[in-house]
């Protein structure tokens, strides 16, 4: 029976940052996915590395942790990556009022941050569409990275460097520590697993997914094609509906007011949980989104709605020299109406470790090495 010090089920991002975290303390890790390849929540988002949007404190820290590592990646496994910061574009008056409530704010948090003024904005950035723009919050700490080439690259650097077995199309069937039992029959002995496969595991802890508070949220997003003539977006693009999505902007006195108006003026934004960002990766591609629908409101059927109201909507932000859609696609990823990220121990050494809902690229490194560095100290 093949033993190892670390199993891991799922090759999605919390799986991989969980796995790079084990082999490089020098322990044997192997891991298992259902499938050919990483094809669920990890490849079908934006490529965001999100600090502005974390709240200040722990989650901040790690999203920033997580921008540490990301970095280190670009630099020992030659995974694409762009140091291109964010932009909060906004038209109405509110919205500008709570950007600069939260840029007076920021400093005393450590959050590098500044307001400017739309017409400074339009100026620096020829992307914005300069129609009505009041202004911008500016960060510099954001990262865009490809996920379908970071979720190739990422397994093979970490089984070169590090020696992680990947055991790929291998779905797991069961866990009974220190056991772990694959679809093909194949047992193996492992100290410690952890199950990092989002809302898959419900498959193997049903009682546990049942008491655990998830919900599944699906998300409708879609690419154009490469930009013509290497037109760059420059830094990733959000508006003022994402003011009211990130719990970054509570701190906020003038958020309720601003809330109220988008319920009162939007309410099919509200209804389907649309906030509109747009990034753009190594191929010229500029990646649009997105949409929250929760639970019973799933249906495997995408809405030709939600799109035209998204598409709408980043119009108002943004001039695209070809603004053609080229693909669309949804996701499902689980998410907790409180925690950040979901965890559990439902046996001895058997973690699950939930993807922190919608900010997987962002969390996910500072995450893992938080775990690990409790675990080190004899306290996770």
């Amino acid at each position: 029976m093949p033993t190892v010090d670390v199993a891991i089920v799922g090759a999605g991002i919390v799986g991989l940052s969980h796995a790079w975290e084990a082999a490089r303390r020098g322990l044997s890790v192997a891991l298992f996915e259902r499938s050919a390849r990483a094809e669920a929540a990890s490849v079908r988002n934006f490529g965001m590395v999100w600090p502005i949007g974390q709240t200040r404190g722990v989650w901040y820290e790690r999203a920033m942790c997580s921008r540490s590592k990301w970095l280190e990646l670009r630099d020992e496994a030659g995974i694409w990556v762009e140091e291109c910061g964010s932009l909060h574009a906004v038209h109405e008056a509110d919205e500008e009022a709570v950007l600069r409530e939260f840029a007076a704010a920021a400093p005393a948090s450590g959050i590098a941050c500044v307001w400017i003024d739309g017409a400074e904005a339009a100026r620096r950035w020829p992307a914005l569409n300069p129609d009505r723009l009041r202004g911008v919050l500016h960060s510099p700490a954001e990262l865009c990275v490809d996920p379908r080439q970071s979720l190739r690259v990422i397994p093979e650097y970490l089984a070169s460097k590090y020696g992680v077995q990947f055991y790929f199309n291998s779905p797991v069937s069961s866990i009974e520590m220190p056991l772990l039992r694959t679809a093909r029959g194949e047992t193996w002995n492992a100290s410690r697993v952890f199950v990092c496969g989002g809302a898959d595991f419900e498959t193997l802890f049903p009682d546990v997914y049942a008491a655990s508070g998830l919900k599944k949220c699906k998300l409708q997003m879609m690419a154009t094609g490469p930009q013509p003539g290497g037109w760059r977006l420059g830094p990733h693009l959000a508006g003022g509906l994402t003011l009211g999505h990130y719990k970054s902007f509570e701190i906020c006195p003038s958020l309720p007011k601003l809330k109220a108006r988008i319920a009162a003026e939007m309410p099919d934004y509200l209804r389907f949980g649309i906030h509109v960002m747009a990034s753009q990766n190594h191929l010229g591609e500029v990646v649009i989104g997105d949409s929250h629908e929760y639970g019973l409101d799933i249906t495997p059927f995408d809405r030709a709605e939600i799109d035209n109201l998204i598409l709408t909507y980043l119009h108002k932000m943004l001039r695209l020299p070809d603004a053609t859609i080229a693909r669309r696609w949804h996701g499902i990823y689980a998410k907790h109406p409180e925690l950040v990220q979901f965890t559990a121990e439902p046996q001895p050494g058997c973690i699950v470790a939930a993807s922190p809902g919608g900010a997987g690229m962002t969390l996910s490194f500072g995450c893992a090495s938080a775990w690990w560095n409790h675990f080190e100290r004899g306290t996770a």
